[in-house]
């Protein structure tokens, strides 16, 4: 479904929003009821969410001119399975909730997706006990994983070469995220949600504490255009990259944050063979910033690989370096030996909003949760910080979290 016309923020606010008083002790009448910022993939999915509630309105503000043109379009598009992250964390239960949401929405509405199942391949007897961990933790908290034995490797994927061992994650999948996208955005305004794009949020006043709704002001246009502010009851921070920017415009400064940016370098693969039908990931150790550079694989069934780790200052470069593409074949050719490296090229690059320079991928030390919570002494603000991977596979989950975060409905 192509955007709809990019009208004003102001304009906007006339054609959509539904004017309601807080109550008799809130004196301040607020232009709408919801104002989620950011349009990547969860905050299309927490607008929809909270738009279906009856006697609402919600507005979703968006600075780029279409929907996820950030870290929502440049990923890997895996449905995740929720191996690797604390026992407790909420990127566990989240992810784990979210993948059924996922499946069970994509095959009901026709999104294209498939269940590859994920191959996690160890070459060395370090990463085969890291590997092992990943499967016992797994059925710890009751995500299938299984052992698969040499013969059994060598008739699915003879060309994928892993000389310690491998763990199958048999619910982990792909997904065509622009698809999704198109099809959150849609849902959302047919639930009477409307999307204020090129709507760069320049400042926002929390009134009386909160307590009487956020005075959110922003700037149309791609250009500075002009500057227009509304209220809004309740305020959703889901900006990504920028999400740290609106938590410190609205929490004092003892409370501000600072992005860290993990800038991951994705590579294409021209060549038919070899070939697989999962997807590859290496054992990670602990300690790294992602998952390794790993094979996955788009909806037509071509290889890709990445991304990669590469800490940059700036959430804006994303340009790729031709130094990542030589610093990441060996770990392809490690699990891929066949692989033709003349046919692997630099394709696009993406950045993961963190919290931190520590490891995504275990619960130790450097750990960083999704932060997902309503801030104390600002009712209303409901704040999303870290969401990096598995943020694409929870989005559902955390829209439903957010839904019972403000009104108290169920959460996983």
């Amino acid at each position: 479904m192509a955007a709809r016309p990019c009208l004003s923020f102001s304009r906007r606010l006339r054609v959509a929003a539904r004017p309601r008083w807080f109550s008799c002790a809130r004196p301040v009448q607020a232009d709408v009821t919801h104002a989620v910022v950011g349009a990547g993939v969860v905050g299309l999915a927490v607008a929809r969410q909270l738009a279906a509630r009856e006697g609402t309105s919600t507005i979703l503000l968006e600075r780029h001119d279409a929907p996820g043109t950030e870290t929502s379009s440049r990923n890997s598009e895996v449905i995740h399975a929720g191996l690797y992250y604390g026992r407790d964390s909420l990127k566990t239960s989240l992810c784990i909730r979210g993948k059924e949401m996922m499946y069970d929405l994509c095959a009901r509405q026709g999104i294209p997706h498939i269940n590859t199942k994920k191959w996690i391949v160890a070459q060395t007897e370090e990463q085969w006990a890291a590997a092992q961990r990943v499967h016992a933790h797994a059925q710890d908290i009751g995500v299938p994983t299984r052992l698969v034995g040499r013969e059994e490797a060598q008739h699915r994927e003879p060309d994928v070469q892993a000389l310690a061992g491998i763990v199958e994650s048999p619910t982990t999948g792909i997904v065509d995220s622009h698809s999704l996208m198109t099809y959150l955005q849609g849902d959302f305004e047919d639930r009477g949600g409307d999307c204020a794009f090129l709507t760069r949020v320049t400042d926002i006043e929390a009134l009386n504490g909160g307590r009487d709704g956020y005075r959110i002001t922003a700037q149309s246009g791609s250009g500075g255009g002009e500057t227009t502010s509304i209220v809004a009851e309740t305020l959703i921070n889901s900006a990504g990259n920028f999400a740290c920017a609106i938590n410190n415009m609205v929490l004092p400064d003892d409370r501000h944050r600072t992005p860290y940016y993990a800038k991951g370098t994705y590579f294409s693969y021209a060549a038919s063979r070899p070939k697989t039908s999962v997807l590859v990931y290496p054992a990670t150790l602990p300690g790294h910033g992602g998952l390794g550079t790993h094979l996955t694989l788009d909806m037509g069934g071509r290889l890709r690989f990445g991304p990669d780790v590469e800490w940059v200052d700036s959430a804006d470069d994303l340009t790729p370096s031709p130094d990542r593409l030589q610093q990441a074949l060996g770990e392809i050719r490690a699990y891929l030996p066949g692989v033709d490296t003349d046919a692997i090229a630099l394709d696009y690059c993406g950045i993961r909003p963190k919290l931190g320079r520590g490891g995504a991928v275990n619960s130790g030390t450097g750990f960083q949760d999704f932060i997902i919570q309503e801030e104390d002494g600002f009712p209303g603000f409901v704040n999303l910080l870290g969401i990096e991977s598995p943020g694409l596979t929870s989005s559902l989950a955390i829209a439903e979290r957010v839904e019972g975060i403000l009104h108290g409905s169920r959460q996983p």
